[in-house]
């Protein structure tokens, strides 16, 4: 990551700037991320300028992953603008929008950040009322909504975008009912946050929704909205598209998959859809000829297979890195054949020793089988070694961070 800082006339050096004092009460970090957005940058430092009163301490942080030229025409724009401008561009965009969001948080040395859109689709003038909002409401995350009084979406373009936009505010509401209460807009881009109040290392953004990660995984107790009117995009072209689409079902997948409970419901869900292809696959090999004896044990690696394709990305996305791909297959096909080999001895032990009737102790032996491959699959599959590649990783990213306070100190 290479980190560039200005001020009007001179470097800024953001590592100074931290140290210098504590700030103010009620100073604030505007972060932006941003990706080839060269052709908005000069309005949006120039509304900044006109909309966050000189008494109000600010700081604007731009985290940049564009290919084209926007980290050069920060630079130059950041000349004329009466407060520090850091860019932080990142070589390699991990997490997509919400993993810039991250690490302006991490930049920040300001009692609030502020994070918005760099297309000036978020009005810069709203900055000083979400702040004062929040200080007025005592509140640690204060949300700029659409969908409160005096708030619109006029700047949707087109009935599709905002179904999209509906829909997918109704499904992680209802995804996360008591996590969103009282958050009317969490598909919202724009809002303020204290900075005691989210710890970025408990953040594991994917894509565009930053907001809803840090509600879902690091909610400040008391929340507030102000209304807001989403503006027309000054230049450029969106960013929207189905593969952000399908990150963001992705990430929803993982935050709601975020708890033991809640993962060993959705291995259950995804463990009974592996029928499907374990009959297809027994169909067609007796079709052929085989005998249902072999055709149902090679039929069962069929299910076995859609299972795991479906609990990497579904149940244990963020997990995978612990292990290699092969590493882990072998693994849980081990465990889910081993559920085969103990369900009969177990069945046996219930009617034998316990007097059991055959359906109970065959149900029973399904749930006992099941509770131990979801706990096997979690501990010997997708937790991390010790001393394995998760420390590796670990040191790594600890290396990279060191690099960048580096970078930062000699810009």
């Amino acid at each position: 990551m290479t980190y560039e800082s200005t001020v009007p006339g001179e470097l800024h050096d953001p590592a100074l700037k931290a140290a210098s004092s504590v700030p103010e009460p009620g100073a604030v970090t505007i972060v932006v991320p941003t990706f080839n957005e060269s052709v908005n940058i000069r309005e949006l430092l120039h509304r900044i300028t006109e909309s966050v009163p000189s008494r109000l301490p600010c700081e604007v942080v731009f985290v940049d992953d564009s290919t084209d030229d926007t980290p050069e025409v920060i630079r130059d724009a950041a000349r004329d603008c009466p407060y520090p401008v850091t860019v932080l561009h990142r070589e390699t965009p991990v997490g997509g929008l919400g993993g810039a969001v991250v690490e302006g948080i991490r930049a920040a040395s300001s009692d609030w950040i502020v994070v918005m859109d760099g297309d000036l689709q978020h009005p810069p003038s709203l900055v000083p009322e979400l702040v004062a909002a929040g200080e007025r409401e005592h509140a640690g995350l204060v949300v700029a909504s659409r969908y409160i009084k005096g708030g619109s979406r006029a700047g949707l373009a087109g009935g599709y975008r905002i179904a999209v936009s509906r829909g997918a505010t109704l499904l992680t509401k209802t995804l996360f009912p008591r996590r969103l209460h009282g958050i009317s807009d969490p598909m919202s881009g724009f809002f303020a946050i204290r900075r005691s109040a989210v710890t970025a290392d408990v953040l594991k953004p994917l894509g565009y929704k930053i907001l809803l990660e840090m509600a879902v995984r690091a909610r400040p107790r008391h929340v507030t909205e102000v209304p807001f009117v989403f503006q027309d995009r000054f230049a450029g072209e969106s960013k929207s598209t189905a593969q952000e689409g399908i990150r963001f079902l992705r990430h929803l997948a993982g935050l709601r998959t975020a708890s033991p409970v809640a993962r060993m419901v959705v291995f259950g869900l995804i463990g009974a859809t592996g029928f499907l292809p374990n009959l297809a696959a027994l169909w067609a090999l007796t079709s052929v000829g085989m005998h249902y004896l072999p055709a149902e044990i090679v039929a069962n690696q069929f299910g076995v297979a859609w299972n795991f394709l479906l609990i990497e990305h579904l149940c244990f996305r963020d997990r995978r890195q612990h292990r290699r791909w092969w590493d882990r297959s072998g693994r849980f096909a081990l465990l889910a054949n081993a559920d085969l080999v103990l369900r009969i001895p177990l069945i046996a032990l219930f009617v034998g020793q316990f007097g059991m009737s055959v359906l109970g102790a065959t149900a029973l032996a399904l749930v006992t089988t099941f509770v131990l491959r979801f706990a096997g699959t979690e501990a010997l599959v997708y937790l991390p070694r010790k001393g394995g590649r998760a420390g590796n990783t670990t040191a790594a990213e600890t290396g990279r961070h060191a690099g960048s306070r580096t970078a930062r100190r000699s810009s």
